[in-house]
C-alpha cells in the first residue's frame, strides 16, 4: 500500500532515532479518530507480568488473545500528545 492509498491514516511521527525499516510509528485514523501505534511488542516476561496481574478489581487478568502489548520508547512521548491532540481535536471538530 502506498502513502496515497493510506488516505484514512495521518501520520504523527516515527520514532526519532529510527535508523530505517521496522520502526515505532504512530498514525491517526481520520475515519475514527482511534491512535494507531506500532512498536516492539514487549519481551514474554513482561507480558506474563501483566498478566498475571489483576490490575482492576473484578477484571479479567491476562492479556486476550485479540490484543498485544507493545512497548513504545519514552523519546516517542512528544510525537504521542501530538497523536492524542490530533484525535481530540479532529473528533470534536466532527461531533464524535
Amino acid at each position: 500500500m502506498s502513502s496515497e492509498d493510506a488516505t484514512s491514516l495521518l501520520f504523527t511521527g516515527i520514532d526519532p532515532n529510527t535508523g530505517g525499516g521496522g520502526s515505532p510509528t504512530v498514525w491517526v485514523d481520520d475515519e475514527n479518530w482511534d491512535i494507531l501505534v506500532q512498536s516492539t511488542t514487549a519481551d514474554g516476561a513482561t507480558i506474563t507480568k501483566i498478566g498475571d496481574t489483576e490490575w482492576v478489581p473484578g477484571h479479567a487478568k491476562g492479556v486476550p488473545a485479540h490484543e498485544s502489548v507493545i512497548r513504545i520508547p519514552s523519546r516517542m512521548v512528544p510525537i504521542l500528545r501530538k497523536a492524542c491532540d490530533v484525535a481530540e481535536q479532529r473528533a470534536a471538530a466532527d461531533g464524535s
